[in-house]
């Protein structure tokens, strides 16, 4: 049997794990199948921004989904839905309370995917970020029935996330998803 934050993984333990980006689930994926659990991607980003970029970073997914041999679940894609959600923080900057509620966002859809599906319990991706507070999104998810608080960054989970992604030969892309977050490029 082994811990993994709150979690205790025992027996072939099923899990949905939100995926933000395939980069970021290569690492989480890795871990979670070393503790010999059974793992459903679930693709719900509805902040991405445009469209072509969600086409990409949800090709990428599939693309790792199938190398690993791993059940990918694809969330409708409703960026309107999405921005009514953090209505109001559109000025604010990265990291700030936009992003909380996009978390919020995401692990809300995460944890209703998880209860339509009998997943026991549901962790995210986003913890492998050194761009996204653990300590956040845990608070975000410890609201949730069926959350597993997870810091998937522990052990150099970047930097792995990083090289398993060249390895896999996946789609890395240079912001975070909306279009608040969006770097201009001269």
């Amino acid at each position: 049997m082994n811990t993994v934050g709150s979690m205790v993984m025992s027996d072939r333990k099923k899990i949905l794990l939100h995926t933000c980006c395939a980069p970021c689930a290569t690492y989480p994926v890795e871990l979670l199948l070393s503790l010999n659990t059974d793992i459903v991607l679930f693709f719900s980003n509805a902040n991405i921004f445009p469209e072509t970029e969600y086409a990409k970073r949800l090709e990428s997914a599939r693309n790792l989904s199938s190398q690993l041999n791993l059940s990918l679940i694809e969330d409708a894609y409703d960026h309107h839905a999405w921005l009514g959600h953090i209505k109001g923080l559109e000025r604010e900057p990265e990291r700030g309370r936009r992003c909380i509620k996009c978390f919020e966002y995401s692990l809300i859809r995460t944890a209703m995917a998880a209860q339509n599906l009998s997943i026991p319990c549901f962790t995210t991706t986003l913890t492998v970020s050194r761009h996204k507070p653990s300590k956040v999104i845990f608070e975000v998810g410890s609201h949730l029935a069926g959350f597993c608080p997870i810091d998937f960054k522990k052990n150099n989970g970047f930097s792995q996330s990083i090289e398993l992604s060249r390895k896999y030969n996946l789609y890395r892309q240079n912001y975070c998803g909306c279009e608040f977050s969006m770097r201009v490029t001269p």
